[in-house]
């Protein structure tokens, strides 16, 4: 197989991984959960995972935050050596966990709900009978699509679903709550997209 054949068959892999993602009211109550919590509560949006989950739980964070949604990655394991002192009563919790039961993450939701029971949590995962999707709250699931990595263990296709899944509570918390370019340009001054957001030609 070529360079060329190879890279054609992730990509058509992949983007049928994005089409097969189950819709589900998932998504719907997590939206709301987010803004409930965050937007009339006064909260923050705390996502969590580990390895190349927590990257991708790391990249929503920003992402919200960015987009007028308070929004902070809370490690797991570092929780467990105080950094658990960052959640508050009114946040909201966002899990990521391919399998479901990832060992740090089962521990952080005992720990945030010996903490502050009243938290809700929210979990992608790509296992519907895991133990997370147990235990929270709300589950969106992943549709479950092998890896396209040729051992099929390193997270590519389950990562790719995941960052979709984030831009998609992105894309739809920040069109309800009402988000303009103006906000965006209050929250992100350096670089081009902070030029391009106090620059009114660039929308006409």
């Amino acid at each position: 197989m070529t360079i060329k054949e190879s890279m054609q068959n992730i990509v058509e892999t992949e983007a049928k991984a994005l089409l097969s993602i189950p819709y589900s009211d998932g998504f719907d109550r997590a939206v709301e959960l987010i803004i409930e919590h965050v937007h009339r509560r006064g909260g923050k949006l705390v996502t969590a995972g580990m390895g190349k989950a927590g990257q991708i739980a790391m990249n929503i964070a920003t992402t919200f935050s960015s987009t007028g949604t308070p929004a902070v990655n809370l490690h797991p394991s570092e929780a467990q050596h105080g950094d658990l002192g960052v959640l508050q009563p009114n946040d909201v919790m966002l899990l990521i966990s391919n399998s479901g039961r990832t060992r740090e993450v089962v521990e952080l939701v005992a720990l945030t709900k010996n903490l502050y029971p009243q938290i809700p949590m929210i979990v992608i995962t790509g296992n519907p009978d895991s133990e997370l999707t147990r235990i929270t709250d709300v589950t969106i699931l992943t549709g479950g699509a092998a890896e396209v990595c040729p051992l099929g263990l390193t997270p590519t296709t389950s990562t790719t679903v995941m960052t979709v899944i984030g831009d998609v509570l992105v894309v739809n918390v920040t069109r309800l709550i009402g988000f303009t370019a103006q906000d965006y340009a209050k929250r992100h001054h350096g670089g081009y997209l902070g030029h391009k957001s106090r620059n009114e030609t660039d929308y006409e």
